[in-house]
């Protein structure tokens, strides 16, 4: 592999250079993790740290990450067992949460946790920070996702107060305001929804593209993707209302109806099942207090 770069020289950061770490869950991105790398490397803001997860990878995963730890000393390799499957939400966040304890940069600004299948713009990071420098109530925020589909970029279509979990950016003072993530499905939901709920604000930055190489939720196959979410939906609180009417707009969109029944019973199988919850009962009023504001066409999270 031909790595670019001097491993002589760390971060140029100065100190008006704002100081972000990233940490990225990544398990089989041997297609993908060298672009990712390199797209960070190549970012005119650098950061001070970046913890690489390599989830129990079975393929070269591991091994491509170890060449690029040796060239940037900034770059720092976590290996992790393979458990044996991949672990929807609770595993990414296991992950996760492997590279936070690994972190050796303290005095951080920004949190950023990115995957592994992503290609950035070079400037992603310093115009990301920017957006924040502009919004002191910005809480969680990070560019907008797309894919090439038949040679043309389509845009990841998501709701106001989201960002997907691909690419978030924590502000610190949120970060430490909402505790971290919940790990479990849904954790990329309920962590902006009590962002809002303490104050803070969480959108997306449509000027800031990233392409995603994979499809959201493609990772299992379309109809477990689907019951993924559903169940993902239950874990976060939501109203049952309003779970029929968000699985009830999606049948005009591919798989079409069929994407809706398995959004219906992923969801329906966690209620009956009375499967986990965020352990929040504040936070879960307060998400479908919300949804129901949305279902009666009035002021919310969503517009």
């Amino acid at each position: 592999m031909n790595l670019e770069g001097n491993s002589a020289h760390p971060p140029s950061l100065t100190s008006k250079d704002p100081r972000y770490v990233i940490i990225t869950p990544a398990r089989d991105e041997e297609k993908f993790i060298e672009q990712t790398i390199r797209s960070v490397v190549k970012q005119t803001v650098l950061p001070a740290q970046w913890i690489i997860v390599n989830d129990g990878s079975t393929d070269r995963t591991g091994a491509i990450i170890d060449e690029f730890g040796r060239q940037y000393p900034w770059i720092r390799p976590r290996h992790r067992q393979d458990r044996g499957y991949r672990k929807a939400g609770g595993g990414v966040i296991e992950a996760f949460y492997d590279g936070y304890n690994e972190l050796t940069c303290s005095d951080w600004e920004y949190l950023v946790k990115l995957d592994g299948d992503l290609t950035l713009p070079e400037d992603y990071f310093e115009k990301s920070i920017r957006r924040f420098d502009q919004d002191p109530l910005l809480g969680i925020g990070g560019g907008t996702i797309c894919h090439l589909i038949d040679g043309a970029l389509g845009v990841e279509e998501c709701p106001k107060f989201h960002v997907r979990g691909a690419t978030k950016i924590y502000r610190k003072d949120c970060w430490n305001a909402i505790h971290g993530l919940w790990p479990a499905p849904g954790w990329d939901t309920i962590d902006e929804v009590k962002a809002n709920m303490l104050g803070w604000k969480t959108y997306s930055f449509p000027e800031l593209q990233l392409v995603h190489h994979r499809l959201t939720g493609s990772a299992e196959g379309s109809w477990r993707g689907r019951v993924k979410n559903g169940h993902a939906e239950y874990v976060s609180g939501y109203h049952p209302l309003y779970a029929v009417a968000r699985s009830l707009s999606n049948m005009a969109r591919k798989p079409y109806v069929l994407g809706s029944i398995a959004m219906l019973y992923g969801f329906f199988r966690s209620y009956l099942c009375r499967a986990g919850r965020v352990n929040d009962p504040e936070l879960i009023k307060y998400l479908q207090d919300q949804q129901m504001r949305r279902l009666c066409c009035r002021t919310s999270i969503w517009r």
